[in-house]
């Protein structure tokens, strides 16, 4: 106990000193002043920002200050990531940042609680806590993608029932956005990028092969190589999409059957492990206490 006593004094006097001497550290030098100077303003400020704001203004603040002292620049591999995961917003890697840097800290903190072997706990929790944020982005990249892979057999039937209909590709692609925005909505940010990038200027396959670089399914590239070929070779856009969607249908189908007969090897665990012997017990214990009782009677 008295080791944690001290461990907890030592993470006190820690963090009061990083809130002394922040300030100090994380002051703007000369030239941000003068640019600061330069914008700020005397009229007042009418708008009105929640206690939840300003947390994470001040958190974000924090973390950008400490990762320009420590020379950090910010991963194109983990902004990817993040896009991937559908996480969009230009904080987001200062967050990440602030995450990955609070959190074995907490993991310390609380892994100094336990009596046992407390350093150990204490690398323990903070190992942890430093996975911990890698660990959740990517789950969360894996779970995004997996809707999109799920929610692209009803998207490339409404692209060919709006094609189908007279419709345009581009013009299919916005009315199809417009369906999905409820029901699919990771589908439709992803195709609404695709529109965009064709407004700003971008030609309309290089945007499609964005979409299948950014996304990473097999599906979507199969989808955009599709749409390449047909572009270049002038096959009918119709016949190209049902045939696609079809195709879907079957792989669709494939998948389930797949997960149906892997489920005949996953339930073994359980029923070795929980069900027969619950069964043994049932089924032999009459017979075992009858011979139990037979066999001491026949030694009397």
């Amino acid at each position: 106990m008295e080791t944690v006593f001290l461990f907890a004094a030592a993470f006190t006097v820690f963090c009061i000193s990083a809130l002394v001497v922040a300030p100090v550290l994380l002051r703007p030098d000369a030239e941000a002043r003068r640019i600061f100077s330069v914008v700020e303003t005397e009229r007042t400020d009418h708008r009105s920002t929640t206690q939840k704001e300003q947390v994470e203004e001040a958190v974000l603040h924090l973390s950008r200050g400490m990762r320009e002292r420590l020379g950090i620049s910010l991963s194109s591999q983990l902004q990817k990531r993040l896009t991937l995961a559908g996480i969009r917003t230009s904080s987001a890697p200062d967050i990440f940042f602030a995450a990955q840097f609070l959190t074995p800290l907490v993991g310390a903190f609380l892994g100094s609680f336990i009596a046992g072997n407390t350093w150990f706990w204490i690398f323990a929790f903070a190992a942890a806590g430093y996975v911990a944020p890698n660990f959740w982005l990517t789950e969360k990249v894996r779970r995004r993608k997996e809707r999109i892979r799920r929610s692209l057999p009803d998207t490339i039937d409404l692209l060919v029932i709006c094609v189908d209909a007279g419709l345009g590709l581009d013009q299919a692609l916005l009315r199809v956005c417009k369906e999905l925005a409820l029901s699919h909505p990771d589908i439709q940010d992803e195709l609404m990028r695709v529109q965009l990038e064709q407004q700003a200027g971008r030609p309309r396959m290089e945007a499609w092969e964005h979409l299948a670089e950014r996304v990473k399914l097999p599906e979507i590239t199969a989808f955009v190589s599709m749409l390449n070929q047909t572009e270049r070779f002038g096959t009918p856009i119709v016949r190209a999409l049902s045939r696609f969607a079809a195709d879907l249908r079957i792989k669709r189908k494939q998948h389930a059957e797949e997960a149906a007969a892997r489920t005949k090897i996953k339930i073994v665990f359980p029923l070795v492990f929980c069900i027969f012997p619950c069964l043994f017990i049932v089924l032999l214990a009459p017979a075992v206490l009858t011979m139990t009782s037979s066999l001491s009677g026949f030694g009397k």
